[in-house]
């Protein structure tokens, strides 16, 4: 498979977030020779926010974790994460229940937890029964190897189709005491509002309450994994968790409107935002990171329906893909949404230069220019409906040949 052009030099620099540590292990899952396990514990008292994909069909550790996440729980146990990739364990019945079961009850006895709060995550093939005994059998070892400086082999434990491992990192201020955030996230394909085939795993030291976190993460969501899109496939399996261990020495913060917060949510929405772009630019078979901003709509939801069904049309993408400036293709989109939008009020833009104009082509567009701006590798599609103070942007890249190369022997 082919490395995004987009990857990194190097992943980047994850310092050990105080109250945490980790361990990665090889199960042989689907994948040889390489880490499908990865496992996440906070010290007691730490306390975990998340959310989680809106397909009708969620896998058993979807249904696990959301009643984990309100589950009551020892504060002084240790909070536990078991994340495996190459095996979704979605639509396997009865076996995949006992597995979320098995695993959890395993945590426990292993890490001195407790089962009903531990949380899980699996991501991979879909329909196949995960051998929960290869994951159990590794965490007593995984117990003895647990380290704080483990975020580049976690990163890439819990990719499948990814060709990069993704991390980012932020330092902010709650008062006068230093905090620190740290991501981790896993996505290529089935990418779509309401997330996807993706996981993310942030981790802070700060002392934040659950209901605090929740709120942040919730509404930071909208705005990051929940604004883009590889190919409309919204998946059955995709997790965003927030963990924060208490280890900071600043006051405990309840009122996610706390003034004192500011930097952290500045920090926290910089880091989601960060996975998020990296997880477009490492969209299957991507050759163009594509930003598409929408203004002048009714409202801010009806700019957001606009922006994805933009982002979603696979002749916009494929347009994109063969550096065709094609804007008769983003009208249609536009009007395909069925959102308020009236011609005469419509202007499209690629980048700087104005592409139609009050239902017609801009007299002041050139086929050249266009031409030129479509040979970038990010681009900006600009759409001002006229209609209102709404806004909206989202994020998605172009859909190659290679895509289908890669989607069409997944399962191989």
């Amino acid at each position: 498979m082919k490395t995004s052009p987009f990857a990194p030099s190097a992943f980047p620099d994850l310092p050990p977030i105080a109250g945490f540590d980790m361990a990665s292990a090889a199960c042989g899952i689907k994948y040889k020779d390489r880490d499908d396990l990865w496992i996440l514990r906070g010290q007691a008292g730490t306390h975990m926010a998340a959310v989680f994909t809106r397909n009708r069909m969620p896998g058993a550790p979807v249904t696990w974790s959301k009643r984990a996440l309100l589950a009551p729980f020892n504060p002084d146990a240790p909070r536990i994460l078991v994340v495996n990739s190459g095996n979704s364990n979605v639509f396997t019945g009865e076996a995949g229940k006992r597995a979320t079961a098995l695993t959890a009850e395993v945590a426990e006895k292993v890490f001195a937890a407790e089962a009903p709060a531990v949380m899980l995550a699996s991501t991979g093939v879909i329909g196949e029964v995960l051998d929960v005994g290869k994951i159990v059998r590794a965490m007593p070892d995984m117990r003895t190897d647990m380290k704080s400086d483990g975020w580049n082999q976690a990163a890439q434990a819990i990719m499948t189709t990814d060709t990069y491992a993704k991390g980012a990192t932020a330092e902010a201020k709650i008062g006068d005491v230093p905090v620190r955030i740290n991501g981790i996230a896993k996505g290529s394909g089935m990418i779509a509002p309401d997330m996807a085939t993706m996981l993310a795993f942030i981790a802070t030291d700060a002392r934040i309450s659950q209901s605090a976190l929740q709120s942040m993460l919730s509404g930071f969501t909208q705005l990051t994994f929940n604004a883009i899109t590889v190919d409309s496939d919204t998946s059955t399996s995709d997790m965003v968790l927030l963990a924060a261990s208490g280890a900071a020495d600043h006051a405990p913060m309840t009122d996610p409107h706390d003034p004192a917060l500011s930097d952290f949510k500045n920090a926290l929405l910089r880091v989601m935002l960060n996975l998020s772009h990296q997880i477009i630019k490492d969209g299957e078979g991507a050759r163009k990171f594509i930003a598409i901003n929408v203004n002048g709509a009714v409202n801010d939801d009806s700019a957001r329906k606009v922006a994805m069904s933009i982002g979603n049309s696979p002749l916009v993408k494929t347009a994109i893909a063969g550096e065709d400036a094609n804007w008769g293709r983003i009208v249609m989109a536009i009007g395909k949404s069925g959102e308020p939008a009236d011609p005469e009020l419509l202007t499209v833009a690629l980048g700087p230069h104005v592409l139609a104009r009050k239902g017609q082509l801009a007299p002041e567009y050139t086929e050249e220019r266009g031409a030129e701006y479509m040979r970038r590798d990010h681009l900006e599609i600009n759409v001002e409906l006229g209609l209102g103070q709404g806004s909206f942007t989202a994020w998605t890249c172009d859909l190659t040949h290679d895509y289908i190369n890669i989607n069409a022997d997944y399962r191989s």
